[in-house]
């Protein structure tokens, strides 16, 4: 049952973080970001990528659904502008819902739904990377002024699309046999997201101490649970 409540309670903390430090964001942020970026990629790289491999007996066509998963990220932020990795561009006098953000990221999370499974962690990952996004989102929605029923729809929908995807993957007997290739795609995915976290710098390349331990304790993390 935890597969499918820890998504949801991602998007509650998230919310409850961003009312509690939007007037504080930068610093503490970009630490949350960096450790939830080497957390998801290291749980990826732990958990689902073995298993995909072990279960594909064509290896190059798991490496192709792989690359097509961060082909599909790619056209994804062409919408989202980059929010599933923390880049949410505030326009404080939007008036419009709105929508491509929306979309893309329901389809992201949903999509990231599979990777869930009752056998490996990665919704520890999932829920740590679902955090930090919902805490940016939130800021986004508030410091854009939208109306308070829009940003609850906004977050409701955006919380239930993960266990919706771990559902009907659990559930439905054809996206079961095509499980493999739904979480090479999600690997692609969560390949593109991390790795844009992680490497992506604001600071001139300059080597960021705070940063790079909160990279390395998200790697552990993941090595230990």
């Amino acid at each position: 049952m935890y597969k499918f409540i820890f998504p949801i309670l991602a998007v509650i903390i998230g919310f409850i973080l961003a009312n509690l430090t939007q007037k504080h964001k930068s610093w503490n942020t970009k630490l949350l970001l960096s450790f939830s970026g080497s957390f998801l990629l290291a749980l990826t790289l732990f958990e689902l990528l073995p298993e995909v491999y072990e279960h594909l007996e064509n290896k190059k066509l798991a490496g192709l659904y792989i690359m097509c998963g961060i082909m599909l990220q790619l056209i994804l932020e062409l919408f989202s502008k980059g929010a599933e990795h923390g880049h949410v561009h505030i326009h404080k006098h939007g008036a419009a819902f709105p929508w491509s953000l929306f979309i893309s990221l329901c389809i992201h999370s949903f999509l990231e739904g599979f990777s869930i499974h009752d056998h490996n962690d990665m919704v520890y990952g999932v829920l740590v990377h679902k955090i930090a996004i919902a805490m940016l989102i939130t800021m986004f929605l508030f410091q854009s002024h939208y109306k308070k029923p829009q940003i609850a729809v906004f977050l409701l929908v955006f919380a239930g699309m993960t266990p919706l995807g771990t559902f009907i993957s659990h559930t439905w007997e054809t996206a079961a046999h095509y499980s493999q290739i739904m979480n090479a795609l999600v690997i692609g995915i969560f390949f593109h997201i991390s790795t844009t976290i992680l490497f992506e710098s604001g600071d001139g390349h300059k080597f960021n101490l705070s940063k790079f331990i909160s990279i390395v304790v998200g790697v552990g993390v993941a090595y230990l649970i």
